[in-house]
């Protein structure tokens, strides 16, 4: 008989890495990194207060075109680090005037949600999917997933819901991410417009332009609240109403119902 030829080593610490492996990646883990992650970006804006050097002009060697750009990418790292918007408005207007100002201001804001939109739904999206429970909800995952470009302009338009509460639903909703961005950048002008005339005329609170952008910031506010808690009912009743059309549907052609009646359904969404 001939020899065999010798055996490796079995390897030992292969099901060790694979497990350490998926583990790290399972999704808890990586909801655990991205609150890491916020939790960090809060503590750097409690510690350096960021928002006081762009208030105050940074950076002071450049001007013009550049230095809207730089202040665009600080603005929406900014706003991930749960900076206010309004804050960050008003200095773009005192700093680059209203043509400037609001195309930094929007730039920052598009950049902004669509690195919390794009944290939330890598790390976040997977764990938190199954933790929704309830009509309500279901009912505004289902608006968020199947009619995310019109409800995200309506909530920017109207700003009743936080900036970054808004963009981390959406990522834990299947909307899909162009519509998010789009949306996003268009409902946003009108409010950040607002502020930015008022950062720009400051310097003149009688002003026409700075009354009016006040009133209208005001006027939006009120607005907000509005929508938002007549949205909010909406979504209760449209839960409510969901159900029972669900459960009259379960019911056989026979009239016997079937084993799924009476229970709160799960409608599937489109993919995005």
């Amino acid at each position: 008989m001939f020899d065999q030829a010798p055996r490796a080593p079995a390897r030992t610490d292969r099901p060790r890495s694979v497990r350490l492996a998926k583990a790290l990646m399972s999704p808890w883990a990586r909801l655990f990194l991205l609150a890491v992650v916020l939790a960090s970006a809060a503590t750097a804006v409690l510690l350096y207060e960021p928002q006081k050097m762009l208030a105050d002009g940074w950076p002071p060697q450049l001007g013009g075109a550049m230095a809207a750009v730089l202040f665009g990418v600080a603005y929406g790292l900014c706003t991930v680090a749960f900076v206010p918007r309004p804050i960050l408005n008003l200095a773009a207007g005192a700093l680059f005037g209203t043509a400037l100002g609001l195309t930094a201001s929007i730039g920052g804001t598009v950049l902004g949600a669509g690195i919390s939109f794009g944290l939330g739904r890598l790390l976040g999206q997977d764990a938190l999917r199954p933790m929704l429970r309830g009509r309500v909800l279901l009912a505004a995952d289902g608006v968020l997933s199947r009619h995310g470009f019109r409800s995200m302009l309506a909530i920017r338009l109207f700003p009743g819901v936080p900036f970054a509460a808004a963009n981390y639903c959406a990522a834990v909703s299947r909307m899909r991410y162009f519509s998010f961005l789009t949306a996003t950048g268009l409902g946003s002008i009108p409010n950040t417009l607002a502020y930015v005339i008022a950062g720009s005329e400051a310097a003149s609170p009688r002003s026409p332009a700075f009354l009016i952008s006040a009133g209208f910031i005001v006027v939006s506010s009120i607005a907000g609240a509005v929508v938002a808690w007549r949205k909010r009912h909406s979504i209760g009743r449209s839960a409510g109403t969901g159900v029972l059309v669900a459960s009259s549907e379960d019911v056989q052609g026979n009239g016997a119902p079937t084993a799924a009646a009476g229970k709160v359904p799960v409608l599937p969404l489109p993919k995005g």
